[in-house]
C-alpha cells in the first residue's frame, strides 16, 4: 500500500531488552594469526614529530639535534634473551615510519607481546603505540628510565599498559613472558608443564640463562613453579610492576646481572643496521655495550635511575668477538656504548692490545670522563681505531661542576683533551646550560672556556631534572619546576622546564642558543668541520642537514 505512513497509529512496547553479542566473533578474529605473526615484537615507535629520536634502555630520551640515529642494541640484547619464541624488532625512528604504517605492521605482526621503550618526553606518545597494540589483543609492556622512578603513576594514567619492567629488564621480561605462558600458552613452545625449566630450548642456552638468573640472585626459583591451577601469581617475579584487580603492585627490585659476558650476544640481524648513521663517521655504523654503570656521582646523570652504584664490564674477548660479528654484517664503524667507556683501564688497554693483534681494522667512538684516562691509554685507543672521544665536561665554572657533584676540575679537562688530540683522536664536549648554581656569569664563563678548549664539536644541553636523579628531587623540593609543565618538556635539548628565581626558562635557553652559536661562528670550527667532510665525501649530506639543524636551533627556530 503504497503512501501509508506506518508510523501512523504506532503504540509503545517495551519488551526485556536483548542485545546481541558478537565478543566470541571479535575475540576469534584477533586470535586468528597472520602469516607474519610474532610471539614478542620489541618496539623503538614513531617519533611525536616524525624527526629523529633517541631512545634508549638505560638513557634520557630527547630529540637528536646531532642527527644521530641510535643503534637500538638494548632491543637486540632483550631479543637474544628469546631464541625459542618467534621475535622481531621493530624501530620506526631510522625508517622515518609514521603512525598510519606502524599500526599496519602492528596489523601485519600481530604480537602475542607487545615491549616498548618509555621516555619521559615521549610519554604519552609512546603509550599510544602501546594503545594500539593492546587494541589487538597484545600483552603490553614498557620498560625505560621514565617508568623504572615512576611506575604506579605511569600504570595509572596510561589503562592499556599491562607490566612495567623496571631497571635491567633483560631477566624480568624473560622470567615474567615464561610464566604468563604456562597459564595461558600462546607460543608454539612444546610440553611447558615439563620439569625442564626451558623445554624449548638448546641445552647449552638454557645453562646460559640459568647461570644468568642464579648468578644474579642465589635464591632465585622460577615464578612459575609456584603456580596454582588456573592462577596467575607474578609476585615471585621480582622488578615486575603489574595490576592486580584494581591496584597497582611493586615487586620488590630485581638485582643486577652479575657477569655481562654470560648475556648472548645481542640480535643484530633484527635491526635495520644499515639505516643508522652518527656524525661524520663511517656509516653503516652501530653500538657495542662495552660495560654498565659509572663510580661517577654527577647529580643530573639518569645513571642514579638505572643502574645505581654499580660498575659492571665486559671482558675484551667477548667485546671483540661482537666486533667482528658486526664487521661481517658489513657494519663499518663501531660506537661503543656505555655510562663511561674508559670506567676500567685494564680493559680498555686489553681490548685495544686484542684489536691490533687481529687486525681489525674499524673506526670507533667512545664517551669518557676527564679523570679516567692517560695518555698511554689514549695513545693506544688512537692506534686501535679510536677517532672520537665525547667528554662530559659540563660547565666552565668550577662552582657549578661542585654543585654537580662532577668530580673533575677545568685543569683536568684542559689536561685530557690535550692528550687526545696529541693521540690524534677528535674531541667532542658536551656543556649543560642551567645546573643549580648558574648564573649569567657563570654560563659566560663556560663559554669562554670551551672556545678555550681543543674541541672539534661541541653541544650545549639545556639542564633537564630527569625523574628519579639527585637533581630532580632538588628542583622539586626548591619549587624550581615550571608551572604547568608536562612530562613532554622535560627534553635537555630544544627546551626547559626549570625556573630559577635569578634565570628564567626563556633566559636559560636563549643562553643556550647564544653558547652555541658563539662557539660554532668562527674561523676554526668552521674550517674543522670542513676539513673533516673533504676527507670524507659520502659525509657530505648528513653533515649538511645537521649543520643546518643545529644553526637552526642556535637562532632561534
Amino acid at each position: 500500500m503504497r503512501g501509508v505512513n506506518r508510523g501512523a497509529g504506532m503504540r509503545e512496547r517495551v519488551p526485556p531488552p536483548r542485545f546481541p553479542d558478537a565478543d566470541a566473533v571479535v575475540r576469534a578474529g584477533l586470535d586468528a594469526r597472520p602469516e607474519d605473526a610474532v610471539d614478542i615484537l620489541f618496539v623503538n615507535p614513531p617519533a611525536p614529530d616524525g624527526g629523529i629520536w633517541i631512545r634508549s634502555q638505560h638513557r634520557v630520551g630527547r630529540r637528536s639535534r646531532e642527527g644521530m640515529i641510535w643503534h637500538q642494541i638494548g632491543l637486540a640484547q632483550m631479543a637474544a634473551l628469546f631464541p625459542d619464541y618467534r621475535v622481531e624488532v621493530a624501530d620506526a625512528i631510522p625508517l622515518r615510519m609514521g603512525w598510519a604504517a606502524f599500526e599496519q605492521l602492528l596489523e601485519e605482526k600481530r604480537p602475542h607481546y607487545y615491549v616498548t621503550q618509555v621516555t619521559a618526553p615521549t610519554l604519552r606518545n609512546d603509550m599510544y603505540g602501546a594503545f594500539l597494540a593492546r587494541s589487538l589483543g597484545a600483552t603490553t609492556i614498557a620498560f625505560g628510565t621514565h617508568v623504572t622512578p615512576i611506575p604506579r603513576e605511569t600504570m595509572r594514567a596510561f589503562p592499556s599498559l599491562d607490566f612495567v619492567l623496571r631497571g635491567e629488564p633483560e631477566l624480568t621480561l624473560r622470567e615474567l613472558i615464561d610464566t604468563l605462558e604456562r597459564v595461558n600458552p600462546k607460543s608454539s613452545i612444546p610440553d611447558l608443564q615439563s620439569p625442564i625449566w626451558w623445554p624449548g630450548m638448546e641445552p647449552e642456552f638454557r645453562e646460559r640463562l640459568r647461570k644468568l638468573f642464579t648468578d644474579a640472585d642465589s635464591e632465585w626459583r622460577p615464578a612459575w613453579l609456584n603456580l596454582q591451577p588456573g592462577t596467575c601469581n607474578l609476585k615471585p617475579v621480582k622488578g615486575l610492576v603489574w595490576r592486580d584487580g584494581d591496584g597497582i603492585v611493586v615487586n620488590p627490585d630485581r638485582p643486577f646481572i652479575r657477569h655481562l659476558d654470560d648475556l648472548p650476544l645481542p640480535r643484530h640481524d633484527l635491526l635495520p643496521l644499515e639505516s643508522y648513521r652518527a656524525p661524520l663517521v663511517p656509516s653503516p655504523y652501530a653500538f657495542v655495550v662495552t660495560s654498565r654503570g659509572c663510580p661517577g656521582g654527577c647529580r643530573f646523570c639518569i645513571k642514579h635511575v638505572s643502574y645505581g652504584n654499580s660498575v659492571r664490564f665486559r671482558s675484551p674477548e667477548s667485546i671483540l668477538a661482537e666486533m667482528e660479528l658486526l664487521a661481517s654484517r658489513g657494519v663499518r664503524s663501531i660506537h661503543m656504548y656505555a655510562d663511561i667507556f674508559t670506567v676500567s683501564r685494564e680493559q680498555v688497554m686489553g681490548l685495544c692490545e686484542l684489536i691490533l693483534e687481529r687486525g681489525l681494522r674499524m673506526p670507533w667512538t667512545c664517551n669518557s670522563r676527564v679523570d679516567f684516562v692517560d695518555p698511554e691509554m689514549l695513545r693506544l685507543m688512537g692506534r686501535a681505531g679510536c677517532t672520537w672521544i665525547s667528554w662530559g665536561i659540563e660547565s666552565g665554572s668550577e662552582e657549578v661542576l661542585r654543585r654537580a657533584r662532577k668530580g673533575i676540575t677545568l685543569e683536568q679537562v684542559e689536561q685530557a683533551l690535550r692528550w687526545s688530540r696529541e693521540a690524534r683522536i677528535h674531541n667532542w664536549g658536551y656543556f649543560i646550560i642551567g645546573l643549580p648554581g648558574e648564573t649569567e656569569e657563570t654560563i659566560q664563563e663556560t663559554i669562554r672556556f670551551s672556545k678555550r678548549l681543543p674541541l672539534d664539536l661541541v653541544l650545549f644541553h639545556i639542564a633537564a631534572p630527569y625523574p628519579g636523579s639527585p637533581f630532580f628531587f632538588e628542583v622539586v623540593e626548591q619549587g624550581w619546576f615550571r608551572p604547568g609543565i608536562r612530562w613532554e618538556q622535560v627534553d635537555m635539548d630544544r627546551s626547559t622546564v626549570l625556573d630559577y628565581p635569578h634565570l628564567r626558562a626563556e633566559e636559560l635557553e636563549r643562553w643556550a642558543q647564544r653558547a652555541f652559536r658563539s662557539w660554532a661562528l668562527r674561523p676554526g670550527p668552521a674550517l674543522t668541520y670542513l676539513r673533516m667532510l673533504l676527507g670524507s665525501p659520502s659525509l657530505w649530506r648528513p653533515a649538511l642537514e645537521i649543520g643546518l639543524e643545529s644553526l637552526g636551533w642556535a637562532a632561534g627556530g
